[in-house]
């Protein structure tokens, strides 16, 4: 294997307490600036504690429709008016919603930002929830629905976190089903609106041709005066513990020609220090290259996958370590014992240097591409305040994927992916279908 390796990284060009701003409102609202005068334009990113976490099981997928809603009419401006302000300037923006959290985004030139705080200010602060735009989205929410019925790799997805997550919020789909979705009525939207939207714990990362005085006297003038005294604490979530056992399941997809396998374990905390050796790692085990060794083995050699990775998700809570492929039907057992071939050696020997080396090279040359844009800064910013890594986190960036060893990868892996307890989801036809 060729040893990759890449310049190192100029601290000076990375975003850092140098040049980030950081205040907090009266009210709650956490803003970061990060001045781009190379850039005619502005981006904003930001979220508030609205996910789905705060949705009653008979409501699941409030939180997503809620968030919808909130630039389809507000009390200033018509779905209509705010598209077509948005149009005129070249501009765009929209609301979204995660587990954890509601989000919004958008960029115009820098001349238009006050624009793009207003529609921001009116969609979190009076949306209206007007009745027919509202039965429009439960009609595209159903249709996208019946569509995740039959995508082998949505309903493999969702069942896995079924397995590994059984009991706990993150087992429930962010866009409910439809019957959850039947039962949301406006009443619930604009109940959950006024309850859960308000300024305390919300973040907005502003990135482009504005300082930062004139980024926070915007805001301030647009959002500081918000309140909302019924706004509830943020929501934490309870520990995940690991299966007792392999726990396998199938969904039936008939008449499918490809059977989407997701099998793995919950895995680190984005906040853990079991984090980073499990992401590093995990670039060889199933992401550098081609894919990895899983990727090689299970595709290139064997022939037997469309595709075949594995991936570290990062949450607040524990996310998951896990192994994806799409196969034959026929194909499904023979990749799955192959996987499982891949897991036990990577937790049996350490990864060779040059393995971890190529590995280290590549998270570290990817930086800089995730950094170019104004988008791409404002969501970085985002992430230094979810999960509290610190302003100087991307100038230790490189040192802090450097010292993770073979030996750190190997406790980790030996840690978090034990075999005998893996949770294996697959959908698609089966071989009776």
């Amino acid at each position: 294997m060729k040893q990759h390796t890449f310049a190192p990284l100029k601290k000076s060009s990375l975003p850092g307490p140098d040049d980030i701003t950081r205040v907090q409102l009266p009210n709650g609202i956490t803003i970061l600036v990060r001045p781009n005068f190379n850039s005619m334009s502005v981006s904003i990113s930001g979220y508030l504690h609205a996910g789905s976490l705060y949705e009653p099981l008979e409501k699941l997928g409030l939180a997503d429709f809620t968030a919808t809603c909130l630039t389809r009419g507000t009390e200033r401006y018509t779905f209509k008016e705010i598209y077509d302000k948005l149009e005129s300037i070249g501009a765009s923006f929209g609301f979204s919603s995660g587990t954890h959290t509601a989000g919004f985004g958008g960029k115009s030139l820098a001349n238009d930002l006050d624009t793009l705080l207003e529609i921001l200010a009116s969609g979190l602060r009076e949306p209206t929830f007007p009745a027919q735009p509202v039965e429009i989205i439960r009609s595209q929410f159903l249709t996208s629905l019946a569509l995740r019925a039959q995508d082998t790799g949505e309903m493999s997805s969702i069942l896995f976190d079924e397995i590994i997550y059984e009991g706990h919020p993150y087992s429930y789909p962010t866009d409910g089903n439809p019957e959850t979705i039947q039962a949301i009525q406006r009443d619930d939207l604009a109940d959950f609106h006024a309850r859960h939207y308000g300024p305390r714990g919300m973040v907005i990362a502003v990135v482009g041709a504005v300082t930062p005085d004139d980024a926070i006297r915007r805001i301030s003038e647009t959002l500081g005066d918000w309140a909302n005294p019924q706004q509830p604490e943020e929501a934490t979530v309870p520990p995940v513990h690991p299966l007792k056992r392999t726990i396998a399941k199938h969904i039936s997809i008939p008449e499918k020609s490809q059977t989407d396998i997701i099998m793995g374990v919950v895995g680190p905390p984005r906040r853990s220090p079991d984090y980073m050796p499990a992401k590093v790692g995990n670039s060889v085990l199933g992401q550098f290259g081609m894919m990895g060794r899983i990727g090689n083995t299970v595709r290139s050699k064997a022939g037997l996958a469309y595709y075949a990775y594995s991936a570290v998700s990062s949450s607040i809570g524990p996310g998951a370590w896990y192994v994806s492929a799409g196969v034959n039907p026929l194909n499904t057992e023979k990749v799955i014992k192959l996987i499982k071939a891949e897991v036990k050696r990577f937790i049996q020997e350490p990864v060779s240097a040059e393995e971890l080396s190529n590995s280290q090279s590549s998270y570290i040359g990817k930086l800089p591409l995730a950094l170019e844009s104004n988008a791409g800064v404002a969501e970085a910013l985002l992430s230094l305040e979810r999960y509290d890594l610190g302003l100087d986190y991307y100038h230790h960036y490189e040192e802090t994927i450097r010292e993770v060893t073979p030996q750190s990868v190997l406790n980790v892996a030996q840690k978090y992916l034990d075999l005998d307890r893996f949770a294996i989801a697959t959908a698609g036809s089966g071989v009776g279908d």
